[in-house]
């Protein structure tokens, strides 16, 4: 009796290595961002505002270059869709800016609950044994989702604040870097295989 072990194809682990690349910068880039927007908010000025609309276009760009790798099919569309979706929002962005905190939560906040939701569709559609569960993406997709929605009934209360995003860049930063990491594992195991 033998047994048959499934080994993944090279574009498979190709694949798997992009995306590994991609995530693991992704994440990083977020982490810088955080650490530069925590100490340049306390004004809504050039320099704050210039960092704000760079976030959107950071996640604009890696849409871009996520777009470019796939196929043909719904995950691209998608994938188009979201990075439409950050050029349109970073320059919202950079508009609201002029207006002061409780216009750039808003936009922040609609960007985050539209974003959150695509990041959910392409986790799920890139789920199976050769990208894994994509659970660190969908739990940051839905958790996207969620705090979009709190930003937006801050940013319509009495004391909005900038704070927040300096941690919504943190968590996303972590769950792609933590992406990139199960991603770089299954590498591993698949190069362990003869792959």
């Amino acid at each position: 009796m033998s047994t048959q072990t499934t080994v993944p194809s090279a574009p498979a682990v190709e694949e798997r290595s992009s995306l590994l690349r991609l995530y693991l910068g992704r994440g990083i880039l977020a982490l810088a961002w955080a650490l530069a927007f925590a100490g340049a908010h306390e004004d809504v000025d050039a320099v704050a505002i210039t960092l704000l609309v760079a976030y959107p276009l950071i996640d604009a760009v890696s849409s871009l270059i996520d777009h470019r790798a796939l196929p043909e099919g719904s995950e691209r569309r998608v994938t188009a869709f979201n990075g439409v979706l950050s050029t349109l929002a970073a320059a919202a962005v950079g508009i609201a800016g002029a207006g002061g905190v409780a216009p750039v939560l808003h936009v922040f906040g609609a960007w985050a609950v539209v974003s959150g939701a695509a990041q959910v569709v392409v986790g799920v559609r890139r789920r199976g044994p050769e990208l894994g569960s994509q659970w660190p993406m969908l739990v940051a997709g839905g958790l996207s989702f969620v705090v979009g929605v709190f930003y937006n009934i801050q940013a319509a209360g009495d004391d909005p604040s900038l704070d927040v995003l300096s941690v919504y860049a943190t968590g996303g930063g972590v769950f792609f870097v933590v992406q990139a990491g199960l991603l770089g594992w299954r590498n591993r195991r698949s190069n362990g295989r003869g792959v």
